[in-house]
């Protein structure tokens, strides 16, 4: 019984992370929030750590 719920459990977090990395759901939201220079993720609207505004 445990081991039944533990492998839905399981299963259940695997279809919420395939559905997290969907193009049409946000997964492309955090690959556009990257400096264009640097390539670390923007936090804000400000310019990156780096100095680059992009």
């Amino acid at each position: 019984m445990v081991f039944k719920i533990v492998l839905l459990f399981l299963v259940f977090m695997g279809v919420v992370a395939w559905f997290g990395k969907m193009h049409w759901i946000g997964g492309k939201h955090l690959r556009q929030t990257k400096c264009a220079a640097c390539g670390r993720y923007r936090i804000g609207k400000g310019p990156c750590g780096c100095g680059e505004r992009s």
